[in-house]
This record gives structure tokens, C-alpha cells and sequence, in this order.
């Protein structure tokens, strides 16, 4: 099945307006498909809008912890995607109850409502034997896809970086204000930075080619990298020096507990949990499906970032994401 077959095509992207999820929505637009996109506070996603024609782009309420809302954002549905998912725990936001609940939610509904295919984000290093909440229930998650859909296709990438993201901006930003940037465990786990457009053509792409239905997608950048060096890259790239320094994950997760029970106005800096998952390489699996087998090359992040971490240089400007 070709890109234009997705043409007047009802597709339905849960979590739409999150970091992948926004440049999903660009590309169906593009391919002339009418989106829905289904997230828990539609007035944070008006701003897709305008990415379509007038009528293009519907949004509409839904939570992937209320399954009569999911089924209702399905209606009529041609294809749906699974966007959703945290990194982080906060009121009602669970990791079992987005990532794993959630996920099976969507996809027991998707069947119900006829979807032709179904394409879940879930990440590298999802275990239900890991140590970390959000690895088991992003395994959990497949899990419950599989079980309804098991035609369905799964993304699993590495680390996603992107004008958005929640790792080159989060080191950046706290070297603004910290002498030293921490090493878990001596920065030496491993990670294969993947940029968010690349997995957003992947995602496309995963749902229009028969040959790709049932598989499980690594997604790993061109690059390997260890954690130490791209805290250095990070460090190069807005042009700051700070000390690295090696620290041991048990000596920072009392720190992240404290920052986790108080009532900061701002978000942890670290949760106990990504200490945990920084323990743990983050690579694709040799021989795992991956971007060759959806005719993508990822783009490596040098020549990347520069465009929206300038903003964290001393007289830095700001940045406009194209979603591209």
C-alpha cells in the first residue's frame, strides 16, 4: 500500500500532540489524510489545526484510562496510532495505567471498531523484567497490543532528540545553573540518539507497507554513543564548560526521591526511575528490523541540535520547529 492510499483516509493519533505525536499529524496531513487526534486536554492541541486544510485536523477529548472515551475517538476510524506514553509519574498519570492499561485499551478498542492497522510507540529496552517501572510497562503495553492486535506494528526507538525533547534540553538547561553535570555510574551506558522526524517517517511508513504489519521496529540513530559523551556534545554545542562528574545512580536517588514528594514548581530535574534506566544500554539489538528496513537513514545529531539549543547560549536566540 502506497503514502496515497492514505488519501481522505480517517486516522486517528492518540497522545497527537506530544513531542513524536505532532510530527505524525504533520505527515498524515500531508498525505492528505483527515486526523483525529485524541488527547486528554484538546485545547493543548489546537495548535495542529493549522497544519491542514480547513476541517482537516479534528480534535477531540479522550484519556487512555477511560475506555469509553477511547472508543469513541475510534469511531469510523481508517488506522490509529499510539502516541501515548510518560516519562515520568504525577497524579493520576501512572506508568501501569498510561503505558500498559492504556495501551491495551486502545488496541482492544481498535479491533472492536474495525482499524485496519495499528502503529504503537514504545522504546528500546522495554522489559517486564527490568528494574524500571516505565521499561515494564512499555513491555506490558506491547503486550496488550499484541494480544488484540497482533497485526499491529511496533516502534521501539532509542533515545528521541527534536526541538522538544526531554534530553539534550533537560542537560542543557540545568548546566545554566549547576557547576557540574552528573555522570550516572561514569557515563558509560550506551545510547543511539534517534531524531524525532526520522521516527516519524518510520511511523508512517510502518503503516502503509503491508510487508511491515506484526513486525517490531528498533530504531537507533546512526551513531552509538556513552552517556559522558553526549553530556560533551551537549556541552560543545551551547558552548558552556562544566565538570563531569562521575556519581553513582545509589548516592543520586535519595536526591530524586526529595525532588519526587516536594511540592517543587518545577519538574524533577530526575526521577529515581530514569536513574535506573540510565543503568541500562540503550542501543538497537543487532539484527532487529530497524530504519534500513523501512528505506529510512537516520540523521545523526550533530548538525541537529545546533538549531534549538543555541537558545542556551550566553545571548542565545530561540528557535521555530518545522516539524520537518
Amino acid at each position: 500500500m502506497s503514502h496515497s492510499a492514505l488519501h481522505n483516509k480517517l486516522v486517528v493519533v492518540f497522545g497527537g500532540s506530544g513531542f513524536v505525536g505532532r510530527y505524525i499529524v504533520k505527515r498524515l496531513v500531508e498525505q492528505g489524510a483527515r486526523v483525529r487526534v485524541a488527547i486528554r486536554r484538546p485545547d493543548q492541541g489546537l495548535f495542529l489545526k493549522p497544519m491542514g486544510q480547513v476541517g482537516q485536523v479534528q480534535i477531540v477529548q479522550a484519556n487512555v484510562r477511560v475506555p469509553v472515551s477511547v472508543a469513541n475517538a475510534l469511531k469510523g476510524a481508517d488506522y490509529a496510532y499510539n502516541c501515548v506514553g510518560i516519562l515520568a509519574e504525577g497524579g493520576p498519570q501512572r506508568f501501569n495505567a498510561v503505558q500498559a492499561f492504556g495501551a491495551e485499551v486502545i488496541a482492544k478498542c481498535a479491533k472492536e471498531a474495525g482499524v485496519k492497522q495499528l502503529v504503537h510507540l514504545s522504546a528500546i529496552g522495554a522489559d517486564a523484567e527490568s528494574p524500571s517501572k516505565y521499561a515494564q510497562t512499555k513491555a506490558a503495553g506491547e503486550a496488550g497490543i499484541r494480544k488484540h492486535m497482533p497485526g499491529a506494528v511496533i516502534l521501539r526507538p532509542s533515545v528521541i532528540f527534536g526541538p522538544e525533547d526531554d534530553f539534550f534540553n533537560r542537560f542543557a538547561a540545568m548546566a545554566g545553573f549547576v557547576p557540574a553535570l552528573p555522570l550516572i555510574d561514569g557515563g558509560q551506558t550506551k545510547f543511539q540518539p534517534v531524531y524525532v522526524g526520522d521516527v516519524a517517517e518510520a511511523a508512517l511508513r510502518a503503516l502503509t507497507l503491508d510487508s511491515a504489519a506484526g513486525k517490531t521496529f528498533e530504531l537507533g540513530g546512526p551513531k552509538v554513543y556513552s552517556f559522558a559523551e553526549l553530556m560533551r556534545l551537549t556541552l560543545d554545542t551551547i558552548q558552556k564548560k562544566r565538570l563531569l562528574l562521575p556519581v553513582p545512580g545509589a548516592l543520586l536517588k535519595p536526591l530524586a526521591w526529595v525532588f519526587e514528594i516536594l511540592p517543587l514548581p518545577f519538574k524533577a530535574p530526575i526521577t529515581r526511575d530514569q536513574i535506573t534506566l540510565l543503568g541500562s544500554d540503550n542501543v538497537a539489538a543487532a539484527g532487529a528490523p530497524g530504519f534500513a528496513d523501512l528505506g529510512i537513514a537516520p540523521r545523526p545529531a550533530e548538525g541537529l541540535i545546533d538549531t534549538w539549543l543555541i537558545r542556551f547560549r550566553r545571548g542565545g536566540g530561540k528557535f521555530e520547529p518545522r516539524f520537518s
